[in-house]
């Protein structure tokens, strides 16, 4: 009986170990890929503003009329962007509860993107992370 009692409790360990350990570290490289493929299938839209931008001097209205269209990753699910009139483009995957934010700005005529999103620790070091 003490040795089955015995083997039943480290089953339970080992369970408790891929639960608290294994998991969540699978989760958080599911996480990673899927924010780089957010921040991968903006560069449409972002190669439209800023053309816009540079060609009119100006991010007023550098995003009217941009779209990019949603797309079904098949690890991250469905990645969904929006474009603004500023041109910021905002990104997220419900999937991973992952969000981004990519914001132009004009200097010396050519834009800068800077990038920005969370969960902190599924971005890359170039949006924010700590890669």
């Amino acid at each position: 009986m003490r040795t089955v009692l015995l083997v039943v409790a480290v089953l339970a360990l080992v369970g408790f170990i891929a639960v608290a350990y294994v998991l969540p570290g699978m989760s958080g490289a599911e996480a990673r890929e899927a924010a780089q493929a957010l921040i991968a299938g903006a560069e449409p839209g972002k190669t439209q503003v800023a053309s816009a931008a540079e060609k009119a001097g100006s991010l007023t209205g550098s995003g009217n009329g941009v779209k990019i269209a949603a797309r079904n990753d098949p690890k991250a699910g469905e990645l969904k962007w929006v474009v603004e009139a500023n041109g910021a483009i905002r990104g997220w995957n419900e999937k991973n509860a992952i969000e981004i934010s990519l914001i132009p700005s004009l200097q010396g005529g050519k834009v800068a993107w800077s990038c920005r999103g969370y969960p902190i620790s599924a971005m890359p070091a170039a949006c924010g992370g700590k890669d």
